[in-house]
């Protein structure tokens, strides 16, 4: 009976590791590189919108950015808003 009782138990046991190395733990590391790109723009700094947008931010308010995207042109967008930080790239990959 006890050997029942472990193979029933194991069958979840395995389903719970394989859904956390497969599924939480990749997207729980993705969050926080997407946390740590967003916490890097600073005035200046020249992002791509998830729209598709290029532009240069001008200012920062909170979860706002204000982007210059042409000249005398300024779009406002939230900082979620932002797919890649190009700066941090350009600095990412002049570092290694």
């Amino acid at each position: 009976m006890n050997s029942e009782l472990m193979q029933s138990l194991a069958f979840p046991v395995v389903l719970i590791a394989i859904f956390y190395f497969l599924l939480y733990r990749p997207q729980k590391k993705q969050q926080k590189k997407r946390q740590s790109m967003l916490d890097a723009i600073k005035v200046g700094s020249r992002v791509i919108t998830v729209g598709g947008i290029y532009g240069r931010v001008t200012a920062i308010n909170e979860d706002r950015l204000r982007l210059s995207i042409a000249e005398n042109v300024e779009i406002e967008v939230t900082r979620n808003a932002v797919g890649s930080n190009l700066t941090k790239e350009k600095n990412d990959e002049s570092n290694k």
